[in-house]
């Protein structure tokens, strides 16, 4: 039985003796390695793909850690990704990082560097993850204002006043003042920052959403 509590990193490499070093040296460092041989393999789980991070060989046959990428962004699966280059492959590892490879690594890598590429990229998941936990909170607490009280957030979020908000709803800026009050008092917050920060964290200023 695996520790469910450490944390997992696929292992993406067509090399078996990489992924047997490398995943000896992982679970030794305290984590939770799941290896594929290749990126269609990873890819065929899609988003069943448990949390983690992801460490992806750059040159394999039949896709190369680019094109598997590209096929994660495309599939929305925002996995961090730390991608392993064979020496030289400074140019590939460039594009990775622009395409938000959080790091790249060179073969043969030592342990330190592994362990600090891949420390990054848990920090970015947490990032991430709570980014996701705080979006679904404010979209919660949005949903329990009327049609009314969103729109008139919705132009504070623009940073209007409240007489233009008034304006733009054909309604009177006192109005405005009540429809705040009573928005505020739903969102449970006691300033204007506060509520601001629901609606952004909720996509508010997307454009509605």
């Amino acid at each position: 039985m695996q520790d469910d509590s450490k944390p997992l990193v696929h292992l993406v490499d067509d090399e078996a003796a990489i992924r047997r070093s490398a995943g000896f040296m992982l679970k030794t460092s305290g984590f939770r390695v799941e290896t594929y041989e290749s990126g269609v393999e990873l890819l065929k789980r899609g988003r069943d793909l448990q949390p983690g991070c992801i460490l992806l060989d750059v040159r394999m046959p039949a896709m190369d850690g680019l094109e598997v990428q590209q096929a994660l962004r495309d599939r929305g699966i925002g996995l961090p990704v730390v991608v392993m280059t064979g020496h030289g492959d400074i140019s590939v590892a460039v594009r990775a990082m622009k395409a938000g490879a959080v790091d790249f690594i060179e073969k043969p890598f030592e342990k330190k560097a592994l362990l600090e590429s891949l420390e990054e990229a848990f920090a970015r998941l947490l990032r991430a993850e709570r980014g996701a936990e705080q979006q679904r909170d404010a979209e919660v607490r949005l949903a329990g204002l009327t049609v009314r009280e969103r729109e008139v957030l919705e132009g504070l979020a623009r940073g209007l006043p409240n007489k233009s908000i008034a304006y733009d709803l054909g309604i009177s800026p006192r109005t405005v003042e009540i429809h705040r009050a009573n928005l505020m008092e739903k969102l449970g917050v006691r300033s204007l920052s506060e509520a601001l920060r629901i609606a952004f964290a909720a996509g508010l200023d997307e454009g509605g959403g």
